[in-house]
């Protein structure tokens, strides 16, 4: 039985009851966050929490948990559903209200929530398939960079790419590729892995910047910088990445191969080097 964490308490999913009078509910006002887990520890867990507080800054709620709380907290739900590879999903509202109002209430107390659930299996790059993507419009508000809970233009993006037989849309603003509808984007020309700058147009993602450190360490050459739409075409890798994806190499674009079809030659390295990563902090030599 699953063990969730609710405003103070573990219990079983089946019992966790929020009000519906919860702000998050009415509104979507709230922000989240998703850690994997490896062999029971927190992935760069202090990272994450960095990006919750700044996400909680964006949409002025006080954190409710203090890193120390939030590591004890998300550690002992990690091992009270059976340690290992897990991806831990943990909420903040702006908690409950006693009426429907958009204005802040004056005094009220977040809702803190958290649960897990079985990390998918490490992909072997030997036999990777790789994955389809299309383009699309960016409908998003302007504060992609805040993890917000307001999630339903990403929804609408994603399911559209399910509909047409990829797993992603890649989300084209004033021209440029800017992320996916849930990842981040990394394109390969030449040799070189470009990502797109962080801005308030996407997320600032703790896999995309672990990518960009192990370039650096690798002498793998890299950049941040804007991808016009004609060169996320004219790519010879693409990559899709976030905490549960980790790097999804897209071998097919809007129903045409990204160059011969198959993972590229960089994304096996730097998978083989992300593995590597992983299995270190299953053995507790990284974060």
């Amino acid at each position: 039985m699953a063990i969730v964490y609710l405003n103070g308490d573990f219990q079983p999913l089946e019992e966790a009851r929020v009000s519906v009078l919860d702000r998050g509910f009415l509104f979507g006002d709230g922000i989240y966050e998703v850690i994997p887990v490896y062999g029971g520890r927190l992935f760069r867990l202090s990272r994450h929490l960095a990006r919750l507080r700044n996400s909680l800054n964006g949409v002025r709620i006080d954190n409710p948990l203090t890193d120390t709380q939030w590591e004890a907290m998300l550690t002992a739900l990690a091992a009270r559903n059976g340690g290992g590879d897990q991806t831990v999903y943990m909420k903040v509202t702006r908690g409950t209200d006693s009426k429907r109002d958009h204005a802040f209430p004056s005094r009220i107390v977040p809702t803190v929530f958290a649960m897990s659930s079985p990390l998918p299996a490490q992909r072997d790059p030997g036999s990777e398939p790789g994955v389809g993507a299309i383009t699309l419009a960016d409908i998003r508000w302007k504060l992609c960079n805040i993890k917000a809970i307001t999630l339903l233009p990403n929804v609408l993006l994603r399911q559209q790419a399910i509909d047409a037989g990829s797993v992603e849309a890649i989300l084209i603003n004033d021209g440029y590729a800017i992320e996916g509808a849930a990842s981040n984007l990394f394109i390969v020309k030449n040799g070189l892995i470009i990502t797109p700058p962080l801005s308030n147009a996407l997320l600032p993602g703790i896999t995309r910047d672990l990518i960009l450190e192990l370039a650096a360490a690798n002498a793998m050459p890299y950049g941040e910088a804007d991808v016009p739409e004609a060169d996320l075409h004219d790519a010879d890798e693409i990559w899709l990445t976030s905490s549960t994806r980790e790097i999804s190499p897209v071998v097919r674009l809007n129903d045409r191969p990204v160059n011969d079809g198959r993972p590229g030659p960089v994304w096996k390295k730097m998978i083989g080097l992300y593995q590597d990563y992983t299995a270190a902090v299953r053995r507790g030599e990284k974060d």
